[in-house]
């Protein structure tokens, strides 16, 4: 294999980096941790609960989940229609931490011209002029390696690709994971929900009837939450996969932002400033607010630092690497310099309207994105009570690195 097509990184393990898991390893997660709702508060309501956890733990945890209606369904909601993907969680199941591995990057070995994803037949429709498109026309279930190679770089180049009509839903799941983890190590979510015999599976559930946002949006004015997946990783995700199993008739869309667009509209003084400066992510809290709603976790909690502009291997663009989800702290500014600009760069990644596309879902629909070049969020818009159910695969990619600023370039706009 040609040594220039992998990715290699250092052989030190992600704890050494990271140091212990628990946060008061990291003098300045002290303070994060400590903001943290405590699960010994007798005085704590299910509702303050809700409205103090992020939506990921609400909806991907044990509480509230009710087999019956989702495998036989009532006279209100229809069953669920893949059984095979409802969420199970096994308290007992442990994972050990995550060790060091050598991506392979497909996309450096695509045929730029797309002759086997894109052939005459195909159709593209581009959803905005930077991020987004509809491809009609080819299943990706039968593509050869050369079309996987194409379909990462398209990934890549257009940063969010939906294929309506797919046959994955309807694949054994053994399959579904086999062609994810062409692009990576499939990771497994520490909290989440998933099929059985498949934890390398990340099941997005909101169950029939289940109305659990009420409580969060009683403390909050929006459901949105702005991230890319599972940063705290050594090496967090790059292309991924997601697919519809069940779903809204209206409701429920994803946000994407384009965050190579986003960087390119900062000015070159402003990106100069972000070159050279790291930011720690942590998965600390996430797991806390599982422990707190009565959740599982497989793995314990990680911490790792990562450069606030990153560049993509493939494309050797850069962009914004920093989510409020995840990300805590600028290394080596005082918390008010790192509050403040981390505050800009949250704003300016979630208000950019004009560099995001909204993905609306349908069932059967596939969607790929590159976790290291958007942001997105789920919505929960919909007070029906109609079951939301997707399945997400999520091959790793490499350590997050940066290359020297260049000349100064504008948008593409």
């Amino acid at each position: 294999m040609d040594h220039e097509r992998i990715i290699s990184i250092k052989a030190s393990s992600q704890t050494d980096h990271a140091g212990d898991s628990d946060s008061t390893s990291h003098p300045r997660l002290r303070l994060y941790a400590s903001t943290m709702p405590s699960a010994n508060t007798e005085t704590d309501t299910s509702q303050k609960k809700l409205a103090n956890t992020g939506y990921k733990e609400i909806f991907t945890g044990p509480g509230g989940f009710d087999r019956e209606i989702e495998e036989v369904g009532n006279h209100i909601y229809p069953p669920a229609s893949h059984p095979n993907y409802l969420p199970t969680w096994d308290p007992k199941q442990k994972f050990p931490p995550l060790q060091p591995f050598r991506h392979v990057e497909h996309g450096l070995d695509a045929d730029k011209n797309f002759p086997d994803l894109l052939p005459s037949d195909v159709q593209k429709e581009d959803l905005t002029p930077t991020i987004g498109s509809v491809v009609r026309g080819i299943q990706l279930s039968r593509l050869n390696n050369a079309g996987r190679d194409q379909l990462a770089l398209l990934t890549a180049q257009r940063r969010v690709l939906v294929f309506p009509d797919q046959d994955f839903a309807s694949l054994p799941i053994s399959d579904a994971t086999a062609f994810a983890a062409y692009y990576g190590r499939l990771h497994v979510m520490s909290i989440s929900g998933a099929p059985e015999g498949f934890p390398e599976i990340h099941i997005v559930h909101r169950g029939a009837g289940d109305m659990k946002v009420q409580g969060l949006l009683a403390g909050r004015t929006t459901s949105v939450t702005w991230h890319s997946d599972v940063t705290y990783e050594e090496q967090p995700p790059g292309t991924t996969i997601m697919y519809m199993l069940d779903g809204p008739q209206v409701g429920g869309d994803t946000l994407f932002s384009d965050n190579a667009e986003a960087y390119r509209r900062l000015s070159y003084p402003m990106q100069k400033r972000l070159h050279g400066l790291t930011a720690m992510h942590s998965g600390v809290e996430q797991v806390e607010s599982s422990r707190l709603m009565g959740g599982i976790v497989r793995r314990e909690p990680v911490i790792s630092e990562h450069p606030i502009v990153r560049t993509h291997p493939v494309t050797g663009e850069k962009a914004l690497f920093v989510n409020p989800q995840y990300t805590r702290y600028i290394v080596g500014l005082k918390k008010e310099e790192s509050d403040m600009l981390l505050k800009f760069l949250y704003d300016h990644i979630a208000f950019g309207s004009d560099f995001h596309a909204r993905v609306k879902w349908q069932k059967g629909a596939v969607i790929l994105f590159d976790n290291r070049l958007v942001n997105h969020s789920g919505m929960l818009d919909w007070a029906s009570g109609e079951r939301r159910h997707l399945a997400r695969l999520t091959p790793q990619a490499e350590k997050p690195y940066e290359t020297p600023i260049g000349p100064q370039r504008s948008s593409k706009l």
